[in-house]
């Protein structure tokens, strides 16, 4: 652990209206800030997914604005999950949209 926090790797599921208002660009946004890599996606049921990989107070901090999300977002439940991953994430992707 060095003073800025462990490294942790963590799954989220946001639900709600999430789709359609940037959320995921708006996340990327804010995880390239708080230099946080992982991917965000668009799931079928409406919901949004990531897997986010940082200094544990910067992923609080990223999982703190999740539950408010971007201007026109209703953001009604979020998961966090802390994962054991032993990838190493270099970048913070938007995937698109899932594909029917």
């Amino acid at each position: 652990m060095n003073a800025r926090g462990q490294i942790v790797t963590v799954k989220l599921v946001i639900t709600g209206r999430v789709q359609g208002v940037g959320f995921r660009e708006s996340m990327r946004a804010v995880a390239q800030a708080l230099e946080i890599n992982g991917w965000v996606r668009n799931c079928e049921d409406g919901s949004v997914d990531a897997t986010v990989q940082g200094n544990e107070y910067a992923i609080e901090q990223l999982v703190a604005w999740c539950h408010n999300g971007p201007p026109g977002a209703a953001v009604k439940f979020v998961t966090a999950e802390l994962v054991e991953s032993n990838e190493t994430f270099i970048a913070f992707t938007r995937w698109p949209a899932y594909q029917k």
